[in-house]
């Protein structure tokens, strides 16, 4: 009979995801910023000293507040509806009808499965049909998508699906390429190794625009 914490841990090292969605609790919200910054300070005060560390020391005692508003603030932020970008959206008067790419976006996630960082680039590109979208909102998405404990694969996908609702076309695609800690530093502990992940819609599943969009974000940005 195989173990229910092993199991977990199998999905976990396997970098499984179970849904398309983050799992997120119906009653996520009910406690404001402030009261989870209060409760998670607790928590993290709890692991330290059982941990065995000393809080009383001047550089631990502030510790569990600023991880607390850390989780809250910064790297989870993307949990919370009300921080989703506003993408205005503007007709294409220019009639611009090639490929718009948005390569090499910084990315800073964090694994669902260990906590530890994500870090790589977000290749993003679509094809206009009568709407554009500013090119910082683009950033801004996958800034707020990776704010959360996430897998890659998933991040992946909510990407193009969010600009899919936003551009209303199906002709968007994203490529991300980005080394995950959780492999880096700890288990196998390869530091060399970076996950590589796609999602292609629309005309970008037709063999030829994708390979156009991966030729653009193979190319030398030299200013």
């Amino acid at each position: 009979m195989i173990n229910n914490d092993d199991f977990q841990d199998e999905i976990g090292n396997s970098h499984l995801a179970t849904s398309a969605q983050n799992p997120v609790r119906e009653d996520a919200f009910i406690l404001n910023d402030d009261e989870k910054i209060t409760a998670i300070k607790k928590d993290v005060e709890s692991i330290l000293k059982t941990l065995g560390m000393d809080l009383t020391d001047d550089s631990l005692k502030g510790t569990p507040n600023r991880v607390a508003k850390m989780f809250v603030k910064e790297i989870f932020g993307g949990l919370n509806p009300n921080k989703k970008p506003s993408s205005s959206t503007f007709k294409n008067h220019y009639k611009y009808g090639e490929m718009l790419v948005e390569k090499n976006i910084t990315l800073y996630s964090t694994c669902e499965h260990h906590l530890l960082p994500i870090v790589g680039r977000a290749h993003v590109a679509y094809i206009s049909n009568g709407t554009v979208v500013g090119l910082s909102k683009m950033n801004r998405i996958v800034d707020y998508f990776a704010k959360r404990p996430q897998v890659q694969e998933r991040l992946t996908m909510q990407i193009v699906q969010e600009l899919q609702i936003v551009l209303n076309t199906n002709d968007v695609a994203c490529v991300i390429d980005a080394r995950h800690l959780c492999v880096n530093s700890r288990g196998i502990r390869d530091i060399e190794s970076s996950t590589v992940t796609s999602e292609f819609g629309g005309k970008f599943k037709e063999e030829q625009t994708r390979r156009e969009f991966l030729d653009y974000i193979r190319l030398e940005t030299n200013f």
